[in-house]
Formats: structure tokens, sequence, C-alpha cells
């Protein structure tokens, strides 16, 4: 009886158990089936698809008239995918060989156990309409889009480029990647339990969203003047390169930005001649980045004569010099323990102010650079924006290098005050003398002008920050003067054209060691004198033979202006004749 009754109660516990259980598992289900059966139908449903995406097309890089810079040009994606193949070696053969790829590449990817595997993207539209023709079970070829550039190397370390999957690597390419990429669709097939695509089955479709378009400030045909222009003299002076800006410096808009040699934009990563000189993986991968280095915001260099402008500007500003003001140039000056001298080894004798900027005369700028003293030098540095990067709409700018204020020393005031001893971009250099000769804003050197969307309708207008009053407006009207009458009379007279009253500043750099004998001649100008609609620098690295930058860089500016002036619609003037001239300068 004893017996009986535990097995009694073993068998209840059992029972209660089993019900506990089944009640539970009862209503997991209940859940599962009710209220997770849309979640779970969705999970069904993506195991039964495939999906498959649809690349957008990248959005128009165009300039200022419309002109396209970066376009697409169709190419397709060729795929296998594993389940549906019936004659893997018939597609190996196919595909190796129109698609110029080892057959044992190939081969690994169809044999490969997978949804679908990748055999060679950009592949162009007609070879892939070809393999289409083939008939091939298992094989899929969607289309793609590649980026094109019309016109080849033009401006290419500007614009940059995009990689294998139409991302934006370098220059404008990446900065504005946000609006130029677009929004890629998907497809989805129905397959079955083995991957197998069904036929006549309704594919679910999500069509792409073009990328919008980016209009820039640059102009092609001022663009290819300078180019003209810059590779001109490259050839002519054997330089290392040649850097050039064109800019309107009332508003900052960049018409042309040139590196010349410039690169391929179709073709990137081919170095020429470099790529047969057996170089390692470094090797060549530091000549890529080299060959795409935009220098004119990326490198600095001690801007030398040119920089007498803002030295020139400081002073007036500060009151601490007048046009007729003498000074006296033995072809040195004494500072504590140096002898520095100036680059006429006789000297230029007695002189006024106006003279001394005319004939680019060092101890007169160190002179003027004493007087205005190390802080107030530096307070109108700050106002022409030298201590910060321009905030110009491409990646990879630098900043520039200066002493601490504290370390301004009679020396350094001296060195600093004709343009050595720091360094600065050429960027920098071109819109704070913007400021000086539009006068006295302070504007943003930039590309981007608007974003369009694909039915052509202007999306955004894009703003940059401006600064005004970062000096007096009669400190600009005196200092136009001055520069023009550099070219007119002065330094400057080899980018004189007739016709056209241009303003300038030359400057010859010697690069450092300063043993090393290697030079950067420059030239920076600006026309029409009286009221600017362009400026201009062009760097010269390391000319052979004559260096000097009034002797071969103004010439460059000289082209340029002689081509652009008229196509910007500016008119000659009458011209002066030197008595004219002479009571300009004076009044």
């Amino acid at each position: 009886m004893q017996n009986k009754t535990f097995n009694k109660r073993n068998l209840t516990s059992v029972v209660v158990f089993v019900m506990i259980i089944s009640l539970v598992l009862t209503g997991r289900l209940a859940y599962l089936m009710i209220c997770q059966a849309d979640h779970y139908g969705v999970l069904a449903r993506q195991i039964h698809e495939r999906e498959r995406s649809i690349k957008a097309e990248r959005g128009k890089i165009l300039d200022r008239n419309g002109v396209e810079l970066a376009n697409n040009k169709p190419v397709c994606t060729i795929s296998v995918i594993h389940s549906q193949i019936k004659d893997p070696e018939k597609v190996i053969a196919i595909l190796s060989q129109q698609l110029e790829l080892p057959e044992d590449k190939v081969r690994k990817r169809v044999e490969k156990v997978s949804s679908i595997e990748r055999i060679k993207s950009n592949v162009p539209k007609e070879l892939a309409d070809k393999i289409r023709e083939s008939d091939l079970d298992g094989v899929m070829i969607d289309e793609d889009y590649k980026r094109f550039y019309p016109l080849g190397s033009l401006a290419s370390k500007v614009i940059g480029f995009t990689g294998s999957d139409n991302q934006g690597i370098i220059g404008l390419e990446v900065e504005y990647e946000e609006y130029l990429h677009g929004m890629n669709g998907t497809i989805l097939t129905l397959t079955t339990a083995r991957g197998v695509e069904i036929e006549n089955a309704a594919e679910n479709r999500t069509e792409p969203v073009a990328g919008n378009s980016l209009t820039l400030s640059i102009d092609v045909n001022i663009q290819k003047y300078a180019e003209q222009a810059a590779k001109k003299v490259f050839e002519a002076k054997q330089a290392n390169n040649v850097k050039l800006i064109a800019m309107n410096p009332q508003n900052g808009e960049i018409y042309a930005m040139v590196n010349y040699p410039e690169f391929d934009l179709n073709d990137p990563y081919s170095l020429g001649a470099l790529s047969a000189n057996g170089l390692t993986q470094k090797q060549k991968n530091d000549a890529l980045n080299g060959m795409w280095r935009n220098s004119c915001i990326s490198d600095t260099y001690e801007p030398g004569s040119t920089f007498k402008v803002v030295t020139a500007t400081a002073a007036l500003e500060e009151g601490a010099v007048k046009l007729n003001d003498t000074f006296n140039c033995p072809g040195f000056k004494i500072v504590e323990d140096r002898k520095i001298r100036c680059h006429k080894t006789a000297g230029h004798g007695m002189q006024t102010f106006v003279q001394g900027i005319q004939n680019s005369c060092n101890p007169v700028f160190m002179e003027i650079g004493g007087r205005v003293g190390s802080k107030k030098m530096y307070d109108n540095f700050r106002k022409l924006a030298l201590f910060k990067k321009t905030g110009i709409d491409v990646p990879g700018e630098a900043g520039s290098i200066m002493h601490k204020l504290e370390a301004v020393k009679p020396v350094e005031l001296a060195t600093m005050s004709f343009g050595q001893g720091f360094q600065i971009t050429p960027l920098q250099l071109l819109r704070a003398e913007s400021a000086v000769i539009n006068g006295g804003t302070l504007v943003t050197p930039h590309f981007g002008v608007s974003i369009t969307n694909a039915d052509g309708t202007v999306t955004k207008k894009i703003k940059y920050p401006v600064e005004e009053n970062v000096i007096k407006k009669e400190t600009s009207d005196t200092m136009k003067m001055l520069l023009e009458s550099v070219v007119s009379q002065g330094s400057g007279k080899n980018a004189y054209i007739e016709g056209y009253e241009i303003g300038g500043k030359t400057a010859t750099s010697e690069k450092l060691p300063r043993s090393s004998n290697k030079y950067i001649s420059s030239f920076m100008g600006f026309a029409p004198a009286d009221d600017p609609k362009i400026i201009a620098i062009v760097l010269i690295d390391e000319p052979v033979g004559t260096y000097y930058g009034g002797t071969i860089a103004a010439p460059v500016v000289k082209e340029l202006f002689a081509n652009v002036l008229p196509y910007l619609g500016v008119a000659e003037k009458p011209i002066k004749t030197e008595d004219d001239k002479t009571k300009t300068v004076e009044e």
C-alpha cells in the first residue's frame, strides 16, 4: 500500500510537470505564430530572396559655364551564382578569356559555394553584352557606372578621382562625396531553398537615386590658359614644378589652380616612366601620393619679396611710413651682429618709400619692419589671417609656420619683413593680398558654387565666411597704386600689358639650406589695378639658369592676363604717358 501511494504521487508529479511544459510550449508557439508572425515572415522571405545592388549614377562636376569636368559612363559587374551554374568549365573558359583574367582565379570563384561571387567590375558595356550573348547559366551581369573625366588631366589635383567603388579618393570628389554619391537601388529575386532563382517570379525592385551635381567656380578656358602658361615655363626652365592660382579677389572664387605637371584622371595610378624602374610598393605609393599632391594648398614655402606687400600694408596701417619718406641702401643693413644684404649688392642709394617698393629693396623693408615692431606686425598678420588656414573646400590644406611672438628678435623681424624666416602656402598669401587690393575684405578661397539635383534644380548655394574691413580702404587704395607702379616703372615691368593697368610684386626666394643655390621664382599680379577682377600668383620651383622672379615669373602672369582679361570682358584703357604715371605716384 505504501509503494502504491508513492507511485501515485510520482505519477501525479510527472503529469503536472508535463502539463506545465505543454502550456509553456503552447504559449510560446502562440506568441511566435501570432505576435511574431510578421517578423518571421520577413526572415522566411529573406531566405528565399537574393539581393543585388543597382548602382546609383554619381553626380556630375561642372565648371562655372556648365562644361563637364566629371561624368559617368556605363559599365557592368560580372558575377556568378554557384547553385545555378550548369556547365562550370564553359563558364570558366569564356570568362577568363573575355575578361583577360587568369583561369585559376576565375575557377576559384566559380567553384566557391556561396550565394554570389563577383568576378570583375568596371567591365565595358560592349564586352559585357558580348558575354551576355553566350547565355551562360549562373552568370549575372549587372549595370554599373564608372567615373569618366572628359578633359583628362585638366585641374586633376583639384578635381580628384574615385576608386573602384565609385567613391571619392582625393580632391573635390571626396570633399563633396555626400552630395555626389547618390543612393544605390536593389533587386530582390525569389529563389528556391537551394538558392536557384525561380523563373517568371516577380522581382522587388528599388530604383537608385542619382547623385547631385556640383558646379564649380573654375572656368575651363582660364584653367587651360593657366596650364599652357605653366607648361611653357616648366619646359623652358626645366623646373621641378610650376604652381599657378587665379582667383577673383572680390569673392574668393577660384578660376584656375594649376600644379604642373598634372596627371591623367582616367588613369590615376599610372606613373609613366617611373613604373618601369623597379620601384618597391612603398616607393610606388610615395610616388603616387606625390603625383596627386595639390602643392598650391599642401606645401608651404618662404614667400620672399611678394610678402613685402603685407609688410608695406602693415606700415601704412600703423602710420609707420609715408610715401615720401627717404631711405638709404648701401647694399646691406646691419641688424645686431648680422649683415643682411640687398639683392642689389651695390645698393640702391637714396630712395623714397615708393621707389623702395618699385626696386624691391630689402634694407627699406627691414627699416619699416623695425618701425612697425614685432607685436604690431603680428597684429596685422592676424588681420590678414596668416596664422590660420584659408578654409578652402578641398582636403589637405597646410597651415603657416611662424615664430612665436616672444621669439621674434630684431634679426627675425628684419628677415620676416622681406619674406624669409617663416613659411606659408601660396593660397594663404594670395588670400591676404586679395584683402589688400579689394578694399579690405578677407574672403574665403573656394571652388564649390552650387549643388544641383537630377532635374537641374539648384538645391543649395554654397556660402563662405567673409570678414570686412580688415584693413582701411585708404590703405588698400594706396597699395593698389604702389603695386601698379611696380609693374609700370619697377621690377615687375615684364608683366606690363599695353592698354591695361597691372599691379604686382616679384619675388626670388632662396630655398633652405641657403647654400643649396636653389630658388623659387614667383610673381603676384592683379588687374585692372584700380578695380581688380582677377589676382594670380605663379611659383616656379628650382628653375635652371636665370631664376629671378621679375625675369621668368612675371612673363607667365603677363601671358595669362593677355588671354584672360579680354575673355573676362575687361576693356583696354588709354595708354598713360610717363608724366601721367609719375604724377599718379606723387599724388
